[in-house]
């Protein structure tokens, strides 16, 4: 998953003037972030930052910001790209450099301080955008640029930069009147403060909804993922993935224990407690159907989708129909095959679907995840399989480095160089699960690549892989595997950014796109030259035999049908709760989904919704509202980009650079639809999906 929160701000008024006029002195002498840091890459120095920093330096930078907005709208000259378009793109360093390192924390190593601070700026973060968007003088000086852009002697991508400009300010309600503006403004701040209590009430409902078993309980479960338990009262704590599927599951063999664990999952934010999420829900898809409609639009999808390939909700719809059967078929041939595994003779429940698949995978595909894990330790997966393949298919190399301060004990950080060795960039891994971080994997920016201001990209990953035991190795099952892969994809995209504009740099990208670089680069992960280069046990060395990286292989299409109908449920639920208008009335979260999933013909018990709505933090709780689609799609243009490298040679340097080039350096200085036919010199269906996954025709 890709997180990035851009924050452009303004004057908010008085109250934030009188706040923000701080003693100069103080402010240099005792905040981290009054300077730009010395470190490499001018990186954030986490030796130095602390809790207390970031109220006045997220109100400095708003001040700094307000005044160069100032002075662009009250410049008596004409606007021209240089005193308008790029000087909204120098307006607001500090409280980029601030806020990147603020969302990192409160996302990966929060705390009772940053959570209370978040609450607080949650609204003010939502008024810092609306005072530049619903700014008219500033909106004036911008459309001018917009009708006369070809006629400037403007390079491709400072059009580029007018044109997502002024598509913002138009999305954003520019064109409203001074009413509607106020209205939307005060919309904007609730949805904002929503969005926030979901996330909070979310992250202390995982936490609190970790289960407790007896070791006899927890029968099947791997040695070491049984000592990196903690243990509380004699009893193992297993805690919460943020999926509805928990990773336990596959391994467990007491059926009590597994339907305990999934039910904790599937309820932990519905308990009718202070972290039950379903009211914020109901508020939130109400607020965002009102803001759809002040600005013109029938729902908020229709709203939501301008300016991503996709364009219009029916043909997401068209999308997801198309895949529809595909998915019910073959989850039906795989329920069968469960059925005929099942030996205990009690009903098959969704809390049973991963032991028994895993028992398919072992019995049909002589398969066994258990045996696997000791050719995948995490060090050697990152160093020798997703380094390796940077180095093999873009001629990238890398150092670690340990004298860069970090935010938690467990972050690494390491330095990329070009094949001619000049710098590329800075990456951070945080891998572990811990209470202070939520959950899921993501990529963002600590600092983001522009040559207009002369920086070079950096750029963290985080996942949530249970941590083991003092001493102990980290071995990853074939998903979390692919995490590394995947979350891996999206640095590159981060990495080989080659933008003069932040604003168009990078993963800057619209959402239907910016999961594609990380998906094609799942691809790679059981490759055979990728394989044979980090699949070695831990302990003895030996490279994975043959006959298992065969099986892997010839598994590589199993439970197909179960990842498919899971994906759908959770899409049509987000698109469904964004396809109300102001008028539609719902009061029970859980019927509204139900109902959802039974009128697009995905409901079945065996395979439920990846994610519930009560604890679905994409849509409320992060950016993806009516745009969890846009995995499906961007796995459209994988699987299209996929099926051209096999059509070309396959993996091979030759082949990385044409991507690099062509697609993954390109950020968002080209329309995404013509960058891509571009590259691939038509439009991408879903014909390479199916056939690389093993769908059949139904």
């Amino acid at each position: 998953m890709y997180v990035k929160k851009v924050i452009m701000s303004v004057a908010l008024g008085a109250a934030v003037f009188s706040t923000s006029c701080q003693d100069k002195s103080k402010w240099e002498e005792t905040n981290a972030f009054f300077n730009e840091s010395e470190l490499p890459y001018h990186t954030a120095d986490f030796s130095k930052i602390q809790n207390k920093d970031f109220k006045p330096a997220l109100l400095e930078g708003m001040r700094q910001q307000a005044a160069a907005i100032e002075q662009i709208t009250s410049n008596s000259e004409p606007p021209t790209f240089v005193n308008t378009i790029e000087a909204l793109e120098l307006s607001g360093l500090l409280l980029t450099r601030v806020s990147n390192v603020f969302h990192l924390l409160t996302s990966a190593h929060t705390n009772a301080e940053l959570i209370a601070l978040n609450n607080e700026f949650a609204p003010k973060f939502a008024t810092h955008t609306d005072e530049i968007y619903l700014n008219e003088a500033l909106f004036e000086r911008v459309k001018k640029l917009q009708e006369e852009r070809m006629l400037l002697g403007l390079t491709e991508e400072q059009i580029r930069l007018i044109e997502v400009y002024y598509e913002r300010f138009l999305q954003a309600g520019a064109n409203l009147n001074a009413e509607d503006k106020k209205q939307l403004k005060q919309l904007n701040q609730e949805i904002a403060s929503l969005t926030n209590d979901f996330s909070a009430k979310l992250l202390a409902a995982t936490k609190s909804g970790s289960v407790n078993f007896t070791k006899e309980e927890l029968v099947g479960l791997a040695e070491d993922e049984l000592v990196s338990l903690e243990q509380k009262d004699g009893k193992y704590s297993i805690p919460l993935s943020n999926t509805t599927q928990q990773p336990a599951l596959s391994q467990l063999q007491l059926k009590e224990t597994r339907d305990k664990l999934f039910q904790a999952a599937w309820i932990r934010a519905e308990k009718e407690d202070k972290n039950d999420t379903r009211s914020t829900v109901l508020a939130l898809a109400k607020k965002r159907a009102a803001k759809a409609k002040l600005l013109g639009f029938n729902t908020y999808a229709d709203w939501s989708l301008q300016g991503t390939m996709a364009q219009k909700s029916e043909d997401v719809f068209a999308m997801l129909s198309t895949l529809t059967p595909y998915a019910l078929q073959a989850v039906k041939e795989e329920a069968q095959l469960l059925q005929e595994a099942n030996k205990s003779g009690d009903s098959l429940t969704a809390a049973d679907w991963t032991n028994l698949a895993e028992q398919v995978r072992k019995e049909k595909f002589d398969l066994n995840q258990e045996e696997l894990k000791p050719y995948f330790e995490l060090d050697k997966v990152l160093k020798d399989g997703v380094f390796f393949m940077a180095k093999y298919l873009y001629g990238i190399s890398y150092i670690e480095r340990t004298d860069i301060p970090v935010w938690h004990e467990d972050v690494k950080v390491y330095e990329f160089f070009n094949k001619d060795h000049s710098k590329l960039g800075l990456f951070y891994t945080d891998y572990f699960q811990r209470d202070s971080k939520q959950g899921g994997a993501w990529m963002s920016n600590i600092v983001d690549q522009s040559h207009l201001t002369k920086q070079l990209p950096v750029i963290y990953n985080v996942a949530n892989f249970p941590k083991p035991a003092a001493g102990q190795a980290t071995l990853l099952t074939m998903d979390q595997v692919i995490t590394l892969f995947h979350e891996f994809g999206h640095a590159l995209h981060g990495l080989f950014a080659d933008q003069q504009y932040p604003t168009l740099s990078g993963t800057n990208v619209s959402r239907d796109f910016v999961e594609f670089p990380s998906q094609f680069h799942e691809h790679f992960a059981f490759d055979p030259i990728i394989l044979d280069n980090y699949a070695k046990h831990y302990q003895t060395g030996y490279v994975l035999p043959q006959e298992y990286a065969d099986n892997i292989k010839a598994a590589a299409g199993f439970n197909k049908g179960y990842s498919l109908t899971e994906a759908l449920g959770a899409t049509l639920i987000d698109l469904a709760w964004h396809s109300i208008d102001v008028t539609t009335e719902i009061t029970d979260v859980d019927e509204f989904e139900i109902n959802t999933l039974k009128k697009y013909g995905i409901y079945t018990e065996m395979a439920p919704p990846r994610y519930r709505s009560s604890y679905f933090s994409h849509i409320f709780g992060g950016g993806y509202a009516a745009g969890y689609y846009s995995y499906k799609w961007s796995e459209m243009l994988d699987f299209d980009t996929y099926a051209w490298l096999m059509e070309n040679g396959g993996i091979s340097p030759e082949n990385g650079e044409i991507l690099r080039k062509k697609i993954f350096s390109r950020g968002n200085t080209v329309p995404l639809d013509k960058l891509y036919r571009d590259f691939r010199e038509k439009d991408p269906t879903m014909d390479a999906y199916l056939h690389y996954s093993g769908f059949t025709k139904p």
